[in-house]
């Protein structure tokens, strides 16, 4: 049985190990592989089960490859691949949910933490000398801001968005959320279900947690940033396209929207027309947020447990049934 890895680089530059996945057949893996098609089918080659992460498998690969039977996502997104056209074609496809769950939250809180004390440019205005040139003890180059008694409005309210709330309720903020789903037995007295609307109005911190959808797509956008707090401070670990990026950059050189912190943006890698790049108080990271090693090491055991249950007759995490 042959395996291919597309684009194994993100999930393991070398910190981690094949080897579960050797021990199942005959493994080739690489780095990276060009976004043709052409190029996708010559890495493809024979292989029965081959894993991507964010190589796109249209319907036109799916059809030129007979032999498969099987597409492991090396994520929980799948919208990369052709679900329908694999399931036309008996191909099995399973993705990974919830391996990233804590690191996304945790990562999401450093993001609101970094935007309300800008601890990474006041020790670079230590190391430049500015402290040891001060007249006074102590100095801030940016507003400091406690979280205490604040509202966090959370988008979407699944494993992470209640993740997120949870460690927020640890720094004393109000919870209010706006989900497709409610689990109302989640209420407290610091956490409720809100409009969309209301979440706007009330919000001193917005952080995305939502799928991309018809409905979520732009969801932050000029007439939405009209209805919220001046001085509101958003947070997108999401995916990028639920930010319609110009709308938000005039907000934030307006001073509307008074920081921004984004792990994700339109079109990845950052092209360097993106609209944030000109915008005033925004911090952009190269969508790291699920990339910790323990997280990728829940994600590549699962990998591994969902290709054995293929294998065995029994598959889970099925996303084309």
């Amino acid at each position: 049985m042959k395996l291919v890895v597309l684009d194994g680089y993100t999930l393991n530059p070398g910190d981690l190990s094949w080897k579960n996945l050797e021990e199942i057949g005959d493994l080739t893996v690489y780095d990276r592989t060009a976004l043709d098609s052409k190029s996708i089918l010559e890495n493809i080659g024979d292989a029965e089960i081959i894993f991507t992460n964010k190589t796109p498998i249209s319907k036109a690969v799916i059809e030129k490859a007979p032999q498969l039977k099987y597409i492991g996502v090396l994520a929980t997104g799948y919208n990369i691949i052709d679900v329908d056209a694999a399931k036309k074609q008996g191909v099995v496809v399973c993705n990974v949910p919830s391996y990233s769950t804590k690191s996304v939250a945790q990562f999401t809180m450093a993001l609101l933490l970094e935007m309300c004390h800008h601890v990474g440019n006041h020790n670079l205005a230590v190391q430049n000398g500015d402290w040891s040139k001060s007249p006074d003890f102590s100095f801030w180059n940016y507003p400091l801001i406690e979280l205490e008694g604040k509202t966090m409005g959370i988008i979407g309210f699944g494993s992470i968005g209640q993740a997120t709330a949870k460690i927020a309720q640890a720094f004393g903020l109000n919870i209010i959320t706006y989900s497709r789903t409610k689990h109302p037995e989640l209420e407290t007295e610091t956490c409720k279900y809100v409009s969309l609307e209301s979440l706007f109005e009330q919000s001193d911190f917005i952080s995305l947690h939502c799928p991309l959808s018809e409905e979520t797509q732009g969801i932050i956008n000029k007439n939405n940033i009209d209805k919220m707090k001046d001085g509101v401070m958003i947070i997108n670990t999401s995916r990028g396209p639920l930010i319609h990026e110009e709308d938000l950059k005039n907000a934030l050189n307006s001073g509307k929207v008074a920081g921004t912190a984004v792990d994700v943006v339109s079109e990845e890698p950052i092209k360097t027309n993106n609209p944030l790049l000109d915008a005033k108080n925004c911090m952009i990271t190269p969508h790291i947020a699920w990339a910790p090693k323990e997280a990728r090491m829940r994600l590549m055991d699962t990998a591994v447990k969902n290709i054995e249950a293929f294998i065995a007759g029994n598959p889970i995490n099925v996303v084309n049934k």
